[in-house]
């Protein structure tokens, strides 16, 4: 039977998934890995066994021989470069895109590219290492000597894919994902990337489709380019769909992402987190973001030590339909969100949040998602803008809970909202770019159980 082969790796979870010629999967595994401390001790992904991970997986399936896989592909987190010297060896370290970059730095940037300057042309606020950019100057100016041995940076699913091919590309949607190197306004790369000598080390850009024929253990296999993990499940929707929609992609962060919404980024979306993506051929795709996915996973843990429950209980926890929230005024927020910046949202923040109001740990979760949703509409609008959408679909993790989900319904009375009950929007992507083609209409409703939530 003949096969796909995918890499899905988030920030937390690293997956293996099998597709068959028609994108059903016939295999998968997960895994994670303890980050291991970078030269400067802060903690990142272990670069070492990821890879020896994915090289032993991917070696054990060719020489099963049940499959004959014809393509590989990759789908990582973004914000991410891989540093490699002129014979291909790592050679700095892989940056976790959370440490803080210095305050003695973004004043020697900014002194020279201003703020808004940045941020306008760039269509993403300025954010440090989740400017993956940014990076590089970290490396040219706190660390000269290990940015002298730089040859080649490749984002991180290129990188995933050059240990297959031994070929440095840049694909669209990596470079396009709040890296802070591609002018929006311009449709190049931006001035001060050309002005720090930073293109001799950037790899030409190819679309997300392309890929390179390799032979590994007797196998001829096609090789995908690989492609940032958010843009990915877009891929599914709009091959399979002619109805303008907007996608929330959840994992570690909720994205919203608008392929219809095409209008110039603006000073207020930027200072709400709303920024512009790439799509697989380059054109601009709005989006907005929140650290949804991490708040939620610590304010659960915070709520499971004091209720003793267990930890995993607000993945399954069902909806109450006699749920009313404490808040008695719906701007003050009851818990502290301060992670997600609710101010930007026009709500007022809670430091010390006082557990002891709540009945139940069931009513302080319906009381924590129901914040949380008011927060996720807020950001969802950001990325709808003007456009004339009325369909939201809901990707990746916290589409399992009922309770989100249909909070989220409640609020947006005036759309329809689908969720699907398993999370692989990014690997289907990715496969779908190793063998790109259009989906039949049906195909996500028959294959992967997309619901209709109605109120």
């Amino acid at each position: 039977m003949k096969a796909i082969a995918i890499f899905d790796i988030g920030k937390t979870n690293k997956k293996f998934f099998l597709f068959d010629k028609d994108f059903n999967q016939l295999e998968h595994e997960y895994i994670r890995f303890e980050e291991v401390p970078d030269d400067d001790g802060f903690l990142s992904e272990d670069l070492d066994k990821l890879t020896e991970w994915i090289f032993a997986t991917f070696d054990k399936l060719l020489a099963n021989g049940k499959y004959e896989v014809e393509s590989i592909n990759f789908s990582t987190y973004g914000a991410s470069l891989v540093h490699l010297d002129e014979n291909g060896n790592r050679v700095a370290p892989f940056y976790n895109y959370l440490k803080p970059f210095p305050k003695e730095l973004e004043q020697k940037f900014l002194a020279k590219v201003p703020k808004e300057e940045f941020e306008m042309r760039t269509a993403s606020p300025f954010m440090g290492f989740l400017n993956s950019g940014l990076q590089l100057y970290f490396l040219k100016y706190a660390k000269p000597q290990v940015f002298s041995k730089i040859k080649h940076s490749l984002h991180f699913p290129q990188y995933l894919s050059s240990l297959f091919t031994k070929k440095y590309v840049t694909d669209y949607t990596s470079l396009g994902c709040h890296t802070g190197l591609w002018d929006f306004q311009m449709g190049q790369y931006a001035d001060w990337v050309r002005d720090e000598g930073f293109m001799e080390l950037l790899a030409p850009i190819v679309p997300s489709t392309f890929s390179t024929p390799v032979e590994r253990n007797g196998h001829k296999i096609k090789v995908g380019a690989g492609v940032h993990d958010s843009s990915s499940t877009l891929i599914p929707y709009i091959n399979s769909t002619n109805e303008p929609f907007i996608l929330i992609s959840t994992g570690t962060w909720s994205i919203c992402m608008n392929f219809f919404n095409d209008s110039p980024m603006t000073k207020q979306e930027l200072e709400a987190d709303c920024l512009n993506f790439l799509s697989l051929r380059g054109t601009s795709v709005k989006a907005s973001r929140l650290f949804l996915g991490k708040h939620l996973s610590a304010q659960a843990k915070i709520l499971s030590d004091y209720y003793q429950v267990d930890y995993q209980s607000y993945k399954k926890l069902k909806w109450n339909s006699a749920y009313t929230t404490k808040r008695r005024d719906q701007k003050q927020l009851l818990f502290d969100h301060s992670l997600i910046r609710p101010e930007r949202f026009g709500y007022l923040n809670t430091d010390h949040p006082d557990l002891s109001i709540f009945d139940s740990y069931e009513d302080a979760l319906h009381n924590l998602l129901d914040e949380l949703t008011d927060l996720q509409v807020a950001s969802l609008e950001l990325a709808i803008g003007k456009s004339e959408i009325r369909k939201v679909y809901l990707d990746g993790g916290i589409s399992l809970s009922e309770v989100f989900v249909t909070l989220l319904a409640k609020k947006l009375p005036d759309f329809e909202i689908y969720s699907t009950s398993f999370a692989l929007g990014s690997a289907l992507g990715a496969a779908l770019l190793a063998n790109y083609r259009t989906l039949s209409a049906g195909f996500l409703a028959n294959n992967y159980k997309i619901t209709k939530h109605q109120i």
